[in-house]
């Protein structure tokens, strides 16, 4: 076998860290093999150990950021060159170097204040391996304008830290998000919403939880209940403030959640709804029928979900008394036009990330105007027209949600928006469609935050 030279400084690159160049010291003095990393944070099972950490992965430009993350192998004491003993995490990676690739084990430290960012120990070089002194760089040179190449970076993905935040945790769109980010290599804390309390301050704002303060996670999944919406959106809020992203926006969540308002919106974007009429006074609800075009109409309180606090009125008498029984209630709601060619059936059509990846259609329970599936409704595959899937992701992105149910009516003059829905369930669309929904949610969260893409500042 042909002996393989290093000099002093060679160019490798850590294609399992993403890191696809990287300047090291070959250093026989030392046994073991160190990495530069700061923000070091364990996380995932004890069965099943990863660390997280981030790297300047070149000295002279601190703004060029990669976060790495890999499976934790080992926690020991490693004695320095200078005689200081330090507590390291180990981790088990490829290297690569011109063409040969082989295991390395190394241990995480800040070497920030290192012209080299990586230090190869003798315990790295194998035995047809040959250190000369007094060469440099006698392997291929590589470069930092690597990181900037964004196909090469997306090659990569990395192990993500999420935490879905829901008061469900043993419900079944939980259960499918836990399995779908275990599969890809994730993990994924179940967090209740309702128990997080928050550090909220100009500089280092944090979110609390059981008596902790909740590590950074590179993205949430909001399960935000309509009974705890506005605490649910603050905590969001937070967490987006410290910079890790939301597949529901906290933005989105409340739009969506506010029925006026979301019609308001949709409105704006000139996206096709039924009639809708609101007011407060209870002298205008002679008006309000009116303004829809009349009997047969459907009242629908604000806070309403899964079809509850939805009502047809047939008959302009009928229409009066609920609005009547709605007003003694002291409670908003809205009067939309009926839409008869829908024949008790919707579409749900599920968006992630700009795409329909799913839709059904669902029909009403006999003698029941809703399709919901929570009212007792049937749900069956469909295929859904250009116009509609179109309309579809106009209204997911109108209402900013990355994740959505849209539920639309076919209408005569096309499809009609009933409502966006921001923590859409996954149970019923899965067994329809048998698509894997939750694992292309975590693609698309992946794709956001996973590699992250570097954070340099042009010079000059």
């Amino acid at each position: 076998m042909a002996q393989f030279t290093l000099g002093w400084e060679e160019w490798l690159s850590l294609p399992g860290l993403g890191l696809p160049a990287i300047r090291a010291k070959v250093d026989t003095g030392a046994r073991t093999s160190a990495l530069h990393a700061f923000a070091i944070e364990p996380f995932g099972p004890a069965e099943k150990p990863m660390v997280r950490f981030a790297i300047h992965p070149d000295p002279s430009d601190e703004s060029l950021e990669i976060i790495c993350s890999a499976p934790l192998k080992d926690r020991r004491e490693v004695t320095s060159s200078n005689g200081e003993t330090e507590l390291r995490f180990v981790i088990e990676t490829e290297v690569t170097m011109g063409d040969r690739s082989w295991p390395l084990e190394v241990t995480l430290t800040d070497r920030g204040s290192m012209a080299y960012r990586m230090l190869l120990g003798r315990s790295a070089i194998a035995e047809d391996m040959i250190v000369s002194p007094a060469q440099s760089f006698c392997q291929p040179e590589l470069s930092f304008d690597s990181y900037r190449d964004t196909p090469r970076l997306k090659k990569h993905r990395r192990a993500l830290r999420l935490a879905i935040l829901t008061r469900e945790p043993g419900n079944y769109s939980t259960g499918r998000f836990i399995e779908a980010a275990e599969a890809r290599g994730h993990t994924l804390e179940v967090i209740d919403t309702s128990r997080c309390y928050m550090n909220i301050r100009a500089v280092g704002g944090e979110v609390h939880y059981d008596g902790r303060r909740l590590p950074h996670y590179d993205a949430v999944i909001p399960r935000i209940g309509a009974s705890i919406t506005n605490y649910g959106t603050a905590v969001v809020r937070q967490f987006e403030s410290m910079g890790t992203y939301s597949l529901a926006g906290s933005e989105g969540i409340a739009m969506s959640r506010d029925k006026l308002y979301a019609h308001q919106v949709l409105a704006r974007h000139r996206i096709g709804m039924p009639t809708t009429a609101f007011a407060r006074s209870p002298k205008d609800s002679g008006n309000l029928i009116q303004l829809v075009g009349g009997a047969p109409l459907v009242l629908k309180l604000l806070e309403s979900t899964q079809g509850k606090g939805v009502v047809l009125a047939e008959t302009k008498k009928a229409a009066e008394s609920v609005i009547s029984a709605f007003r003694g209630l002291k409670a908003d709601f809205l009067v939309q036009s009926f839409v008869k060619e829908a024949a008790g059936e919707d579409i749900r059509c599920l968006v992630v990330g700009g795409k329909v990846v799913a839709a059904m259609r669902r029909r009403g329970a006999p003698d029941d105007f809703r399709s919901n599936l929570h009212q007792g409704g049937t749900a069956e595959p469909v295929r859904i027209t250009r116009t509609e899937r179109d309309t579809a992701v106009r209204a997911a992105r109108a209402m900013k949600l990355d994740l959505a149910g849209v539920d639309l009516l076919r209408g005569e003059d096309g499809p009609k928006v009933l409502e966006v829905n921001s923590s859409p369930g996954l149970e019923g669309i899965e067994k329809v469609s048998h698509k894997d929904i939750a694992a292309l949610v975590l693609q698309h969260i992946e794709a956001k935050v996973a590699p992250r893409s570097p954070r340099s500042k042009r010079k000059g």
